[in-house]
């Protein structure tokens, strides 16, 4: 049995969430650009939920916008798709199934261009919403909004939006609260100056323009939940015995989830009514740069600073290494006793950093998902630069001391770093087994270990300021304390060198 409209009556699992009677005639309100599985297992999961409690009472049209697949699935299952949502929300264990119905029809951009339009005259339809990877908010100068489709997103958003004006005659009623979710800083409003520019390059009227401006809300927004894709061939199978149905569009994701959207308007906030069945994941707000500081010093830079020191002590993936209670304790001390003081300000407490810590190691411990250190090790120096030394510096305006554990982590960083050079590739070996570096730097930290002695390995990379555009060994300390740890590393290994930090 496939999963479908026709065939959704039959499924009979104690705890299941199958679709709502009415769900199939509740209107069109949104217009998703993209099928990936981020906004399906985020975005659509919180409509689903809103639907499921009677607040939103809408659905979801999807624009496919690739050339390669088809909609084919989507059309055999009538937009349903299997959630399994698994990981840890406060110590316990969570497992879900959830047949998500939020999604009415999926139309491809290239060969259904005309009913999209008319999707975008509708009256129902109040929201945009789009995740095209951080190169779809780029302009492309030359698109042109009467092409069908355009080529760029940010061309076929303009085409939508002329589309809807000249519908509703400039209507203020009649704009879109438009929310994109590429991981771009202040994406709504680079979004807003591209779609602008756009509307200029093709000889737009003004009134158009003003039109972009002030009767639609452009959001930025953030979000947050580790979306793997597909369940692995043998979850796939163990859920569809279960469920007795087949899913070619089953997806699986953590629990923890966050969409933080920012708008100063309460009409926004009135539209995106979703938000009130899950007011934890869905935060809408004047400023959202809390939650972007929270989510990138908090959970991508712990993640940044454990990493190699995670694959010094042997583990291959997160899950492993938060079942070794001496990695947890690591984990643990430097996100409470260094980086969470770092970043409080007027707007982060310490009560939010704790709680936001708090979900983060729920998230690290998650069983079900098989989150490997040597992918995190990608581009290392640039996530420790981008993530890592903004927090490091901030540590040192609020004390006179190194930071050891920050210290550990930067000398485990060095130590992932040594290599040789093996058919034009530099690989790292520690535990006796041996790593691929992928880093953009990777030749130049390779040089910097020509030094030899551990004391002038460190103060050379350190000093380097073509890798972190600052000289680190003037952090008073900084220096010694990161040869100290990276000594104790070789000499005393993972272990040794953990539980000889102060522990809180």
């Amino acid at each position: 049995m496939i999963l479908s409209k026709e065939n959704v009556g039959q499924i009979k699992v104690a705890g299941a969430k199958l679709p709502p009677e009415n769900v199939f005639e509740l209107p069109e309100k949104i217009l998703q650009f993209g099928t990936g599985i981020l906004l399906r297992g985020l975005i659509d999961d919180f409509v689903d939920k809103a639907n499921r409690l009677g607040i939103f009472n809408g659905r979801v049209v999807i624009i496919k916008s690739t050339s390669t697949g088809g909609t084919d699935a989507f059309a055999t299952q009538n937009g349903l798709f299997t959630q399994l949502i698994k990981g840890v929300d406060n110590g316990i264990k969570v497992d879900e199934i959830i047949v998500n119905s939020s999604v009415s029809r999926v139309l491809s951009a290239s060969s259904e261009w005309e009913e999209i339009l008319q999707v975008a005259a509708s009256k129902d339809l109040k929201i945009i919403i789009s995740n095209t990877t951080e190169v779809g908010i780029t302009l492309l100068a030359d698109d042109k909004v009467n092409a069908a489709p355009p080529i760029s997103f940010p061309g076929k958003l303009l085409a939508v939006l002329l589309k809807r004006y000249e519908t509703f005659g400039g209507s203020e009623d009649s704009g879109f609260v438009i929310v994109p979710t590429e991981l771009v800083v202040d994406n709504g409003i680079k979004l807003k100056e591209i779609v602008k520019q756009l509307a200029i390059n093709n000889n737009l009227s003004a009134d158009f323009i003003n039109w972009i401006d002030s009767a639609n809300d452009f959001c930025n927004s953030l979000v947050d939940r580790i979306v793997p894709g597909k369940p692995s061939a043998t979850d796939k199978k163990l859920a569809e015995e279960l469920l007795g149905y087949t899913d070619d569009l089953m997806i699986m994701s953590e629990c923890y989830r966050l969409w933080a959207i920012e708008t100063q308007r309460e009409k926004t906030k009135e539209i995106l009514s979703f938000s009130l069945a899950d007011e934890e994941g869905v935060v809408i707000v004047p400023d959202i740069n809390k939650f972007r500081e929270l989510k990138l010093r908090l959970l991508n830079g712990t993640h940044t600073f454990s990493c190699a020191l995670a694959v010094v002590g042997g583990f291959t993936t997160v899950k492993e290494a938060m079942a070794n209670e001496t990695f947890e304790k690591f984990i643990t001390g430097i996100a409470n006793m260094e980086m969470a003081p770092a970043i409080l300000n007027e707007n982060i407490t310490l009560a939010d950093a704790q709680s936001f810590i708090g979900k983060v190691l729920d998230r690290f411990r998650n069983p079900f998902i098989e989150h490997l250190w040597i992918s995190i090790s990608m581009q290392y120096t640039s996530k420790m630069k981008m993530r890592n030394l903004p927090i490091l510096t901030k540590y040192y305006s609020k004390n006179t001391v190194a930071p050891t554990y920050m210290a550990t982590g930067f000398a485990a960083y060095i130590l992932f770093m040594k290599s040789s050079l093996v058919d034009g590739k530099y690989v790292g070996s520690l535990n006796n087994v041996q790593y691929a570096i992928t880093d953009d730097y990777a030749a130049t930290l390779n040089k910097h270990w020509e030094a030899k002695e551990i004391p002038a390995v460190v103060d050379s990379i350190l000093k380097d300021v073509t890798l972190w555009e600052i000289d680190l060994s003037l952090l008073t300390g900084f220096t010694d304390e990161v040869s100290k740890q990276l000594e104790s590393l070789i000499s005393n290994g993972f272990t040794g060198t953990v539980n000889a930090l102060q522990q809180f």
